[in-house]
């Protein structure tokens, strides 16, 4: 992919971008988040990201080397501040990560995860689209694929803004890189 076709929603402090590879150092207390259950909002995130219109799919290969509570790194796909949709592998302890999603429809999140091996540093994700609706999935090898969520986006879409992100909720910094990004026609078939 054609990386200058990308554009940045809350650059870092520090990042590297050549050939087909992205690389974010976090800046500290960067997150998306908004209301529910914490009560706060956040929208400070670092995204790497692009546009397209119609069904598509979209991977990236994340590796990252974080180890405080919350730091994440995945996909995102943005609107506004109020609907976006994110799915990602978040810190838990060195036994532990939270493997999940984040949709966030008319300024509410949620937040859906299931338990993994702390030891994980490396995953492949992919985000489809058919109309308002996606799919987020994820892989450890590339050729095997668990569907992570279906969702849907309710405030209308029209040229859909998607790509990379990582943050660091608290104190801490992290390095996130990205790799193997690419864009094509929908994967997720359609239901009959």
């Amino acid at each position: 992919m054609d990386l200058r076709n990308f554009s940045w929603i809350n650059a870092p402090g520090r990042s590297e971008v050549s050939g087909d590879r992205i690389v974010i150092y976090t800046d500290p207390h960067t997150d998306y988040w908004q209301n529910t259950y914490y009560d706060f909002r956040h929208d400070n995130a670092h995204a790497f990201v692009l546009e397209a219109e119609g069904d598509f799919t979209f991977e990236a290969r994340a590796g990252f080397e974080y180890g405080s509570l919350f730091d994440q790194c995945g996909l995102l796909l943005y609107q506004d501040h109020g609907n976006w949709a994110k799915a990602s592998l978040e810190y838990a302890d060195e036994q532990r990560g939270w493997l999940g999603s984040v949709v966030t429809n008319l300024g509410y999140s949620d937040w859906a995860t299931s338990d993994v091996d702390g030891g994980i540093r490396e995953m492949i994700y992919r985000l489809s689209r058919r109309g308002s609706d996606f799919l987020f999935e994820c892989s450890r090898d590339g050729y095997a694929y668990q569907q992570m969520r279906i969702f849907h986006m309710h405030k209308p879409i029209g040229k859909a803004r998607f790509g990379v992100y990582a943050c660091s909720p608290g104190a801490s910094t992290f390095r996130a890189e990205f790799s193997g990004l690419r864009l094509g026609p929908c994967v997720w078939e359609a239901h009959e």
